[in-house]
């Protein structure tokens, strides 16, 4: 096997293992209701814990499946995987129902999507593709939440996307997508809960620098390339109050180990215009992120990252002398 081949294949092991960790860590309940918290208007009201309250069961992560022919089986957790003839298989991150306080003192029920993506640009829009899976989301329910004509049983559904690198006209935004009632001719007033039920949501991260008191600073922590593990628990137990258990911690440890924000960076500045920008720290910590997860020695992981070689010796210094 050539060096390249064997380079992208670790490439893409740390790509999947990173991807792995985020999903965890999303999932966990106190994540999750920081996210609806600013992501859904219904619990704009709602304190976090009974938002994680207000979360059913465990969220399926990575299991239920998108696209026609194996959707309706699975949301319901019947059945999690069904390729369909002719149809390549995509899952849903991270899927899960929950309560939420509705009118009258009655209790609405949602589904929720929520999708870690860390490419901005893929290739085409991320708005086209939540609503395609806002789309799948509603048109599963026939046969499962509802038979026959029974619409008015529809749940409305929630495509969230965490942005973890966004451009920077989006960095610390949060948008929301939705139906909405536009009167062209006259004055008609329906219910809103007869047609809002597709809603789509953008939190894009930025900087870890300033962690605001919201969504984007518990996330830009969580999920931050520049913090030790240590500095993200401190944060998220005193500022967002998450009294992380052993495990949630040890998750938060092996993403800093194989984080691709800092590989991704790393690579980038290993090429010659990115080195000349000074921004040699981002490129070390990219090195000794590889050494440490892949067990391989210096000179190793700056072959993977690319690194020119008249670099080489002015970072093998300093790795040396930390």
């Amino acid at each position: 096997m050539d060096n390249e081949l064997k380079d992208d294949l670790i490439k893409s092991d740390i790509e999947v293992r990173y991807d792995e960790h985020v999903k965890k860590l999303l999932s966990n309940k106190k994540t999750l209701a920081w996210i609806l918290k600013y992501s859904a208007v219904e619990y704009k009201d709602c304190t976090i814990n009974e938002i994680v309250g207000f979360i059913e069961g465990t969220p399926e992560i990575s299991s239920v499946g998108v696209d026609r022919g194996f959707t309706a089986q699975s949301i319901k957790g019947n059945q999690n995987e069904d390729i369909a003839i002719g149809e390549g298989m995509i899952t849903y991150d991270l899927r899960f129902e929950a309560l939420a306080p509705g009118t009258d003192d009655e209790y609405i029920q949602l589904i929720i999507n929520i999708e870690a993506q860390n490419k901005f640009n893929p290739g085409y829009p991320l708005l086209k593709r939540a609503v395609y899976y806002c789309s799948r989301m509603i048109s599963a329910q026939k046969g499962l939440e509802f038979e026959n004509s029974e619409y008015n049983k529809i749940k409305k559904v929630y495509s969230i996307w965490v942005c973890t690198n966004p451009p920077k006209t989006h960095k610390n935004t949060i948008t929301r997508y939705k139906i909405s009632e536009e009167n062209v001719i006259g004055n008609v007033k329906e219910d809103i809960q007869h047609y809002d039920l597709m809603n789509i949501v953008m939190l894009c991260l930025g900087s870890s620098d300033n962690i605001e008191d919201n969504a984007l600073g518990m996330l830009n922590t969580l999920l931050s390339d520049t913090m030790s593990s240590s500095e993200r628990i401190k944060i998220l137990d005193k500022k967002f109050d998450f009294d992380m258990s052993p495990d949630d911690k040890k998750e938060v440890s092996e993403m800093c180990n194989v984080s691709r924000g800092v590989l991704d960076k790393g690579m980038a500045l290993g090429k010659k215009e990115g080195i000349t920008l000074g921004m040699d720290n981002s490129t070390i910590a990219a090195i000794k992120n590889i050494m440490q997860s892949l067990n391989v020695s210096s000179d190793r992981a700056m072959d993977i990252l690319k690194v020119p070689d008249e670099k080489r010796e002015y970072y093998k210094s300093q790795i040396s002398s930390d």
